[in-house]
């Protein structure tokens, strides 16, 4: 039996535009570089995770996304006058939401698309040193483990009839906290030797199995990334 293996099978942005999309995030929409100039890049950084997820076929996370937005958005508008204490604090943890969730939805949608060999492949392409591309592919495994692990911890729970609840905050830490850790560290030595053994570390060209190169919507969100950084400098430093 002959086994053929499609090496265009991949996601639909190359792993440097995944990054390049990640750092323009992190720039304008949690560092809000720009403020007003820049609303309506914001509002697209805000909003193209979650197309990307629905690409991916993430009906139930982009979902769950969208309503999170709304919510917030809906809620900061009804708490902007007369605040009290705890309301300012509410409205405070909302802002900080809308902020910081674009780029964890990012953060999650790069690590789950991309492989490890991709990864590494688009790195050695730009020239990155080992000593980051490494540890970066290492925690690319690590943290799907880690909630795999997890899992694994709550199904052995209720198989034995330990229940989580108010008032079980010892409990908590004894059966789910401490053998998680535990699994954290065993998790973390098996991955590294794991990319050792690979020969991650050999310093010499590697060959990668899966055809990596920029498509349409590569550029797509590569142009949109260039211009709100020349939007930013026009801005800043023309008007």
């Amino acid at each position: 039996m002959e086994y053929k293996l499609d090496r265009n099978v991949h996601s639909l942005l190359d792993p440097r535009t995944k990054l390049l999309l990640l750092f323009t995030s992190s720039v304008f929409v949690v560092g809000n570089a720009g403020e007003k100039r820049m609303v309506v890049f914001y509002w697209i950084l805000v909003y193209l995770p979650v197309l990307l997820l629905f690409v991916e076929k993430e009906w139930k996370a982009g979902l769950i996304s969208v309503s999170i937005y709304v919510g917030s958005y809906f809620a900061q508008k009804a708490l902007q006058h007369d605040l009290t204490a705890l309301e300012s604090a509410l409205a405070l943890m909302l802002y900080i939401i809308t902020k910081i969730l674009p780029t964890v939805i990012l953060a999650r949608y790069i690590v789950k698309t991309t492989k490890v060999s991709e990864f590494l492949t688009a790195m050695n392409r730009l020239h990155v040193t080992d000593k980051l591309t490494i540890p970066i592919s290492v925690i690319f495994r690590f943290f799907p483990t880690v909630v795999e692990e997890s899992r694994s911890i709550n199904d052995a729970m209720r198989m034995r009839g330990v229940e989580m609840g108010a008032g079980k905050a010892t409990e908590a830490v004894e059966y789910r906290m401490v053998p998680l850790i535990a699994s954290c560290s065993i998790i973390g030595e098996e991955l590294s030797a794991a990319a050792m053994t690979r020969g991650l570390d050999v310093g010499k060209k590697r060959s990668c199995i899966w055809d990596i190169r920029f498509g349409i919507f590569d550029f797509f969100i590569i142009t949109l990334c260039l211009l709100c950084f020349i939007w930013w400098v026009i801005g800043r430093f023309c008007i």
